[in-house]
């Protein structure tokens, strides 16, 4: 039987649930370790020896990995089973996490991070995908709510917790955590979920294509990283050249990886894409730039700075399950366009940001910008989701998640590039503070205007329904 429907095997109601369970455990996961890490960082350096570039490496090596991965691996969803990658995926991440938690040296790490990102790649591509496979259309707004309030309260609680767990437990104890979660989550799977998703089963997987796609992508996101060096200008050159061949490749193999008729023919689902990048791009960056300013400029320490961030996550979480549910009802691209208009009010409160600018000011930023968040991001996924046949569910829920690993650094690169300007290579001590605050002026106010062209990317998308 090459298609299974849960519900119609196990009845509906309990194969949904078991879905929904089993995605939102997943997709929890994976966001809360990246945010966890990011605290840990400097007890990793200073017990493994390792110096800025290297702790650097322990971030990127899982986003590029993860980055790679993910639309190949989506394909590979489609045609051999989405459940069952998703299932090699916890299995992968679950021992990555084990690996890295008894690593010795800063290469065991990094390579323990790189495997992780691999198995990140395998949930992300098909988590969403199952749960579009399992529910009707006209749940499927909520659901994916739920799954992305999963995504940003997994966002929200990792700094927190990760603070704890390195302060009282040791930065190792975080990978531990990780491991009991990953072990319930894949007991789960052979518990509750049942059936099988395949819709282009029999169809032949495009190696060519695959490879082209992870090289001109390694290419991109590893050049924003040495922004504003010439080498990473010209690897992001080499990237674009990248993309030309790829899309000459795929346009001719009879299976692409990606089939790029979806873009060229499917308005919908080529906007929607074009939206979730502009929205990663100039929002991304945020938490990284406040952070520097909450404890350089306003001397908070790293905990009630983290404190601060949160209001956006949050806000985020609470209200994107009403965002889907609301995206159910009314066409996806108002509400999305709606969250990206909220999300340019909440970017223009922090071009405004001095010496003097009081903490009420830049929370209440926070909050309009994760409203906004909430209203674009399930709206959007919700979107792209009901723009493809069921054969390209991996393949799109992937696309979408590259699209956002990409604007992730494409955002990251962005501010690096300003402060090459403005600041160049020197720590922030009181006397750069000045220059400082230009660059994140600057950069604010690159964010907003990227934003604001991103509503009407979102409007003109044209209707779902």
């Amino acid at each position: 039987m090459q298609i299974q429907q849960t519900g119609k095997i196990t009845g509906k109601t309990q194969g949904r649930r078991a879905a929904l369970l089993v995605t939102t455990v997943g997709a929890f996961l994976t966001p809360f370790m990246g945010s966890s890490i990011a605290i840990a960082l400097p007890s990793i350096g200073g017990e493994l020896a390792m110096d800025a570039i290297l702790l650097g490496w322990v971030a990127t090596a899982y986003l590029l990995a993860a980055a790679m991965f993910l639309v190949p691996l989506g394909r590979i969803a489609d045609i051999y089973g989405r459940k069952r990658i998703f299932t090699y995926g916890m299995i992968t991440y679950t021992a990555a996490s084990l690996l890295s938690a008894i690593s010795t040296s800063a290469a065991m790490l990094i390579s323990f991070r790189v495997l992780q990102g691999i198995g990140g790649a395998m949930i992300f591509s098909t988590g969403v995908a199952i749960l579009t496979s399992v529910f009707p259309p006209e749940e499927r707004g909520r659901v994916l709510g739920i799954n992305v309030a999963a995504v940003y309260a997994g966002l929200s609680l990792g700094p927190f917790v990760g603070g704890l767990l390195t302060q009282y437990l040791g930065w190792r104890s975080i990978f531990w955590a990780n491991v009991p979660l990953g072990l319930l989550i894949i007991a789960l799977i052979f518990w509750k979920l049942k059936g099988e998703w395949a819709e282009a089963k029999g169809e032949k997987f495009d190696i060519a294509g695959s490879i082209i796609y992870s090289l001109m992508l390694i290419a991109i996101m590893y050049g924003f990283t040495m922004l504003p060096e010439l080498s990473g200008a010209g690897l992001i050159l080499a990237g674009g050249l990248g993309i030309v061949a790829f899309v000459k490749w795929e346009t001719k193999v009879k299976s692409p990886v990606l089939d790029v008729r979806l873009f060229r023919n499917n308005t919908v689902f080529a906007l929607s894409n074009l939206a979730a990048f502009i929205n990663y791009s100039a929002t991304f960056a945020v938490s990284f730039l406040l952070s520097l300013y909450l404890q350089y400029i306003k001397g908070l320490t790293p905990q009630i700075a983290g404190l601060v961030l949160v209001a956006a996550p949050v806000v985020q979480a609470i209200f994107s399950p009403f965002a889907g549910r609301l995206s159910d009802k009314i066409e996806p691209r108002i509400v999305a366009s709606l969250g990206m208009g909220l999300t340019v009010i909440g970017l223009i409160f922090f071009i405004f940001l001095g010496n003097t600018t009081s903490l009420w000011f830049i929370i209440a930023g926070l909050i309009i910008l994760g409203f906004g968040f909430a209203l674009f991001s399930s709206p959007n996924t919700n979107a792209i989701m009901s723009s493809v046949e069921k054969r390209f569910y991996g393949v799109a829920s992937a696309t979408l998640a590259t699209m956002r690993q990409i604007g992730m650094m494409f955002s990251m690169g962005m501010v690096m590039l300003i402060f090459a300007i403005y600041l160049g290579r020197v720590q922030i001590t009181p006397e750069y503070y000045a220059p400082f605050l230009s660059s994140l002026n600057t950069a604010f106010i690159i964010f907003t205007v990227l934003c604001f062209g991103g509503i009407f990317a979102s409007l003109a998308r044209g209707k779902v329904r």
